[in-house]
């Protein structure tokens, strides 16, 4: 995983959370939002391959990281008062959102007229039945039971994320294979970046978040701002029909297609993301 060295700070959020974020580099500012199962620190070298060009401000997202924890009666609402103020703070028009990230940048720039410009890399909507919520419970039990593994196999079999052919493999071996992936991570992890035993539950925060906006398509049909849509061609099904149906509602969209990358392009290089690459489209939006 990369070495982080930028400074953590923080901004209030309107509930009294504090936000945690990082800046690198200089130029014009844009919000890095990274997506389920992440931190900050999981997208930090698309937001180094950025920053030649552009400020990048990489928040925690609510309940991950650094930043405070997600409170009783939580919903998209706050995750979008967590971005505002973080724009508040930095004067930041462009938002740039990875997976469940990116459900929250358009949700963003819907309730913020003077965002200019969003980046949506594969946001998971709640289409052909992907904001189903009926897993949570069994997630939930797995949670308190401290069986993170299983857990985590629950969650991704509910966003049809995982290896290819997962879905086919029996849960034992799903759930061996997860637990030589996170030894893997703890041996071989800077301990910047959070793990995925600590980001575990967080799997059931975009779980909702998903199915809360399932009517987020017809809503942005009134977006203002530009939209810039990415995916890769080895992503599952599902994410890349979201895209089309964003494609056909939104009024200033255009979509690129990276070939030869799936739904961890953005990550970091040893997570087996190409962040070079995603930052060669992002920039060519923004500038």
């Amino acid at each position: 995983m990369s070495n982080v060295k930028a400074a953590v700070e923080h901004v209030t959020s309107a509930d009294g959370t504090a936000i945690a974020y990082r800046t690198l580099g200089s130029g014009p500012a844009v919000v890095l939002l990274h997506g389920m199962m992440q931190s900050g620190p999981s997208n930090i070298e698309l937001a180094r391959a950025l920053a030649g060009t552009h400020t990048v401000h990489v928040p925690d997202r609510r309940g991950r990281g650094a930043s405070g924890p997600r409170r009783p009666g939580h919903s998209a609402r706050r995750d979008v008062e967590d971005v505002c103020a973080l724009l508040d703070a930095t004067g930041a028009r462009d938002v740039v959102g990875v997976s469940a990230g990116a459900i929250v940048a358009l949700l963003t720039a819907l309730a913020r007229p003077d965002v200019r410009r969003v980046v949506a890399f594969e946001p998971p909507l709640g289409l052909d039945g992907a904001g189903d919520t009926g897993w949570i419970a069994r997630f939930d039990r797995e949670i308190a039971e401290g069986r993170i593994e299983a857990a985590l196999v629950t969650g991704m079999l509910a966003a049809r994320l995982g290896p290819p052919g997962s879905r086919l493999m029996p849960r034992r071996l799903l759930e061996r294979l997860t637990t030589a992936f996170i030894a893997r991570q703890e041996r071989d992890g800077d301990g910047e970046e959070p793990g995925y035993r600590e980001l575990a539950p967080t799997i059931r925060h975009d779980g909702l978040l998903v199915a809360e906006t399932a009517d987020l398509v017809p809503r942005l049909r009134e977006l203002r701002a530009e939209v810039l849509l990415l995916g890769g061609t080895r992503s599952p099904a599902y994410l890349k029909r979201a895209l089309t149906a964003l494609e056909g509602a939104l009024p200033h969209a255009r979509r690129v297609v990276l070939r030869g990358v799936g739904h961890e392009a953005t990550g970091n290089a040893a997570n087996r993301g190409k962040p070079e690459l995603v930052a060669r489209e992002i920039e060519r939006f923004l500038t």
